[in-house]
């Protein structure tokens, strides 16, 4: 398993030379992914802040998903990852947003097994998502979510015309 604190650290040092806010949005990682940020020093000149929106409640209330979309298809979901990820982005006013779904065990959770993770991306150009199927314990499965959106919103901020 990777450590987070190397790809944090490029995700700041990448937003800062580029003048880039960031902001998280989190279920399945449970703040783990904004604290990896706010751990690198310097994060405060791009970090706008995270919502953990563990609830569905806090998912339709905060980040403006539709109850309608979780009622259908449940929270651990790609088009809820990308609602999450524009949520954040709209309601914290940064120009990127990274979001957390998935299912961390013991348990498989709306059908979907241990180790499925959806991380949403939302900035300039549209929205995506990225599919994730990590391995191991809960501790595991959300480590694994962390690196990987660390990883993968600085990969789509330094993209040409920033395409995700």
């Amino acid at each position: 398993m990777t450590e987070p604190r190397p790809a944090a650290r490029a995700l700041v040092e990448e937003a800062v030379r580029r003048a880039l806010t960031v902001a998280t949005a989190e279920s399945l990682t449970g703040g783990a992914l904004a604290a990896a940020v706010v751990d690198v020093p310097g994060a405060s000149a791009c970090f706008e802040g995270g919502v953990v929106s563990y609830s569905n409640r806090v998912k339709t209330e905060v980040l403006g998903v539709p109850a309608r979309l979780l009622a259908e298809r449940g929270s651990v979901d790609p088009d809820v990852a990308v609602a999450m990820a524009e949520g954040a982005r709209r309601r914290l006013g940064a120009d990127w947003a990274v979001s957390t779904t998935g299912v961390a065990g013991p348990e498989p959770h709306d059908g979907k097994p241990v180790g499925t993770v959806y991380l949403g991306i939302a900035g300039p150009a549209g929205s995506a998502v990225h599919e994730l199927a990590a391995e191991g314990d809960r501790a595991a499965v959300r480590t694994a979510a962390v690196h990987a959106a660390l990883e993968r919103l600085t990969a789509a901020m330094v993209l040409p015309a920033n395409s995700q």
